[in-house]
């Protein structure tokens, strides 16, 4: 970074880039000038974001990071003391230039997009890409958070998008004493997302630290997070959010420059780091997603073949009556509880309402992923689809095969009347054979019990490959199927997996 000299509050100490920032900012008067960014939005969208300030010059290296942390542990502040080192703002310029607005008389509208803000400073060595999640951990609860998750997924995917990661920044204030569950929550999420190769580029960034943040350091040691570390030590870079308030005294100066030391090691670091593709990151997310819908697929199914059991035990029971009776198999009627597929608009109060869309497969006739993918255009984009074939469904049909929409195949009964004629004809027609019909109806019962195991151990491979694959596989959206898998593996005793399961849950 460029060191200029300055007087105290000579304005023409200022550089170029600033020169013109102040000439096409909105100013805010006081202690200190404030001048909030004229920024180029690239991309205004619900939930996603992405705007660019300066020129870019393609002959410097750039840079990504990814900033996370509980609402309230100032990642706003800290994403403008950034902007402001880059700028080369100094202490004598007694001005403060905003790319997030902070103060309570801003007049932008705020918002809970994750936004991407691609940042070209003349006085910088390399540009620079910052990914803010805003509202992550917010008391609005999972549906948002899950939002962002998707957000990120569109994000790391699209074409014009982020395909690569330098840092991934976890955000706590220095008066933090131990993480609580909201915060560790917060970080499982994120970090459940990256592959295990980002681990090194993972540190932690702790906000109104005017001097060493012993607590929080401790805290964080405790809680195990995973990130880089020196030695036993987590790598972390601290900062003193007062000084970007306002400043009279001489006293405020220690405090800039100190932050601008910490800031210097701070970038020193990000430009020595390794930048990592986002390859195994992207196929992580996948992953998860995948296996939430198979999950969400798999109790459908479940609770279809239970539902086709209980049909044919019915039938079983009543054939059997007959054959006891010895009654004429001419005359055998009986009514059982017929299982059959019916759509019906998707009415969760779990979703937004832009975001009741799902993937269906309308040969299967199964709803292949739900929750989908709110952004998907094209259904061969969809998480499920790999080569254009679905992972989900039962026949794994092509992409052609499926159908996004508001509504959902749910399985329901009803009662029907049925002979032996029907049953005969149904057999004889799936075996080629005449066969007894007892018998097949025993086999068909088994097939079912075979197939529900098969499912079971479907989705419990799509755990371990993702504990496997994934930097933090026990996140909140994982467990909140881990007790349903438990249960079903307990019934087809699965033992060794339910241990394992468990073991994951208590983590």
């Amino acid at each position: 970074m460029a060191d200029r000299q300055s007087s105290y509050g000579n304005e023409d100490s200022v550089g170029k880039q600033l020169d013109e920032i102040k000439k096409n900012s909105r100013t805010i008067k006081g202690s200190l000038t404030r001048y909030i960014l004229n920024t180029k939005t690239l991309i205004d969208g619900e939930r996603l974001r992405r705007e660019r300030f300066g020129e870019e010059d393609k002959s410097k290296p750039h840079k990504t990071i990814i900033l996370v942390g509980e609402t309230g542990t100032g990642k706003s502040t800290l994403i403008n003391a950034i902007i402001n080192y880059m700028l080369g703002v100094k202490w004598e310029d007694r001005i403060w230039c905003e790319i997030i607005e902070t103060k309570d008389d801003q007049t932008k509208s705020q918002t809970n997009a994750v936004t991407v803000y691609d940042v070209f400073a003349e006085e910088s060595p390399f540009s620079l890409s910052i990914i803010d999640t805003p509202g992550y951990g917010s008391t609005e609860g999972k549906e948002d958070d899950l939002n962002v998750t998707e957000t990120l997924h569109e994000l790391f995917r699209s074409k014009d998008g982020v395909r690569e990661i330098d840092l991934v920044c976890l955000v706590v204030s220095s008066n933090t004493t131990r993480l609580t569950d909201r915060q560790l929550y917060v970080f499982d999420s994120i970090l459940s997302l990256f592959g295990i190769d980002v681990e090194r580029n993972i540190v932690v960034l702790i906000t109104h630290a005017p001097k060493k943040p012993k607590n929080a350091l401790k805290a964080i040691k405790e809680s195990n997070v995973r990130c880089a570390k020196t030695g036993k030590e987590p790598v972390y870079f601290s900062f003193d959010n007062s000084h970007c308030e306002d400043f009279n005294e001489d006293d405020d100066k220690t405090a800039w420059d100190k932050n601008e030391e910490n800031m210097q090691n701070f970038f020193t670091f990000l430009n020595d780091s390794k930048t990592v593709s986002l390859k195994m990151t992207e196929n992580v997310m996948k992953l998860r997603k995948q296996l939430t819908a198979s999950i969400f697929n798999l109790k459908d199914r479940i609770k279809q073949t239970d539902q086709k059991k209980t049909e044919l035990e019915q039938t079983k029971k009543a054939l059997k009556q007959y054959e006891e009776e010895k009654k004429d198999m001419n005359n055998f009627e009986y009514e059982v509880d017929e299982v059959y597929k019916e759509m019906v608009p998707i009415e969760s109060e779990w979703w937004h309402i832009q975001s009741k869309k799902a993937t269906c497969c309308r040969v299967c006739k199964e709803n292949c992923h739900y929750p989908g993918c709110w952004w998907v255009k094209d259904v061969s984009w969809c998480s499920v689809m790999s080569k254009g074939k679905c992972q989900s469904c039962t026949r794994k049909c092509d992409a052609k095969d499926h159908f996004r929409g508001e509504k959902i195949y749910v399985s329901k009964t009803r009662k029907v009347k049925r002979t032996y004629k029907d049953l005969m004809k149904k057999y004889e027609k799936e075996s080629g054979e005449t066969k007894s019909v007892m018998s097949s109806l025993e086999n068909e019962i088994k097939e079912n019990e075979v197939e529900k195991k098969y499912l079971v151990e479907q989705c419990y491979q799509n755990v371990v490959t993702l504990e496997v694959t994934a930097l933090k596989s026990d996140s909140a959206f994982v467990i909140q199927h881990l007790d349903f898998l438990i249960e079903i593996m307990k019934e087809i005793g699965k033992t060794e997996g339910v241990q394992r399961l468990e073991e994951l849950k208590k983590m």
